[in-house]
């Protein structure tokens, strides 16, 4: 009997012939993320009783959250980290300014197929993408994995997702995950590796797969991911600095549930204020007025993010009284998008150009919102209170969509701009 992706790749990790779904297994991850949250997470490290950490190699530290610091107890919380990672002798450390962790990670070589991957971040899913095995844990389980190098899971059972059919013209990867967690719910994939497949999946770009593994979190999925292939190959190239084998699903593969959606009459979808699985097509809420709009985080701040935005803003500018804020989701993409030019367009639309990093999407400084304002964004959430007031609204959208929507100050459908 077949095997699915993920008992493949924690069968390996465990040293083990084959696993079966519920099984606890132990394994040694290849990479440990942490963010800002590492200084927390190293207090917790202290209380174990070690001094140094098993293997500082696997670790990855990126200040991605909350830069610049926003105030003292925030530049605090980053010198420490700083003295941690100086003490520890951890050689990948990202300052600030350098990007969102989930882009920050597969830029420099931290994730390929077949790695296996922890980090102290829901959405560490998105590095399945690439084929890796990619799972969320909490700060005590990170602490632990520094202390000892290894960490327990349970594997998980597998969901299979079939795409079929083209995404129409202004209907992107996005709205199609939209669509996706609004028919499942947000419990509809709990501690599920969902494998993402068909002709669609492998028509989208890395960028466009990337959305799809970091939305899984949103469904409950301990793990997302789309087996690799050249366009997988092609982006790691100079990247990773080490071979790896890939982790294909066998065909004859038990899965929990095979679920097949076609594409090629997708509209825009739209998740409304407080859920993520509160989804509509766009031409419900159009009309829906709006303050403020955001591009950008580690669900939609990649280069042809930004371009498509740019694409439906070039030459016109946002409506009166709306904040349209652009954020990359790195230094490498913001290079680009200034060295096209696509910068220079967004900015003379009436955009506020923000650093990379994750800003608003945390509501703990950059765009806060007033009680009663309505914000379209990009980003993976939209719970009550999430980028500032409890009494706001988040409504989340593809790139386009936001774009169109900051142009005539109210949610409009991309295809009519």
């Amino acid at each position: 009997m077949g095997h699915t992706f993920a008992e493949k790749v924690l069968a390996c990790k465990a040293g083990l012939e084959e696993v079966v779904p519920g099984q606890i297994v132990v394994v040694h991850p290849d990479k440990l993320l942490t963010h800002d949250n590492t200084a927390a997470i190293s207090k917790k490290f202290r209380q174990i009783g070690v001094e140094r950490m098993a293997d500082p190699g696997i670790s990855i530290i990126v200040l991605d959250h909350v830069v610049p610091a926003a105030n003292e107890t925030y530049a605090t919380n980053h010198r420490i980290i700083r003295e941690f990672v100086a003490e520890q002798g951890v050689e990948a450390f990202y300052d600030i300014g350098e990007g969102i962790c989930h882009q920050v990670l597969p830029e420099k070589g931290h994730t390929w197929p077949g790695a296996l991957i922890v980090g102290s971040d829901s959405h560490t899913t998105t590095h399945g993408a690439f084929g890796a095995f990619a799972a969320g844990i909490g700060r005590t389980e990170a602490a632990a994995v520094m202390a000892t190098g290894e960490i327990w899971l349970r594997v998980p059972e597998s969901l299979r997702i079939v795409i079929r059919g083209r995404l129409p013209e202004r209907v992107t990867p996005k709205d199609l995950i939209l669509h996706i967690i609004g028919d499942l719910g947000a419990d509809g994939a709990n501690y599920c590796s969902v494998e993402f497949a068909g002709e669609a999946v492998q028509e989208m770009s890395i960028a466009g797969r990337m959305v799809l593994t970091n939305m899984a979190a949103e469904m409950g999925a301990k793990n997302g991911m789309v087996e690799p292939d050249e366009k997988t190959r092609a982006w790691l190239a100079g990247r990773v600095g080490h071979d790896y084998e890939e982790v294909h699903p066998d065909p004859d593969a038990t899965y929990r549930q095979v679920i097949e959606y076609d594409v090629s009459d997708l509209v825009p979808q739209v998740a409304k204020p407080h859920t993520v699985d509160n989804v509509a097509p766009v031409t419900e809420v159009a009309g829906t007025v709006i303050n403020q709009a955001l591009i950008g985080t580690c669900t939609n701040g990649r280069l042809e993010d930004l371009e498509a935005a740019a694409g439906i803003l070039r030459g016109r500018h946002i409506a009166p009284g709306v904040r349209l804020l652009v954020l990359p989701a790195s230094r490498e993409v913001l290079l680009a998008a200034v060295e096209r030019g696509i910068v220079a367009d967004l900015v003379a639309a009436g955009a506020t150009l923000l650093n990379p990093g994750c800003g608003p999407c945390l509501g703990a400084h950059q765009g806060c919102m007033a009680p009663g304002e309505v914000t379209i964004s990009t980003a993976n959430r939209n719970f009550k209170g999430r980028m500032g007031s409890k009494e706001a609204f988040i409504y989340l959208a593809s790139p386009a969509t936001v774009a169109a929507s900051a142009l005539t100050g109210m949610i409009t459908d991309p295809r009519e701009v």
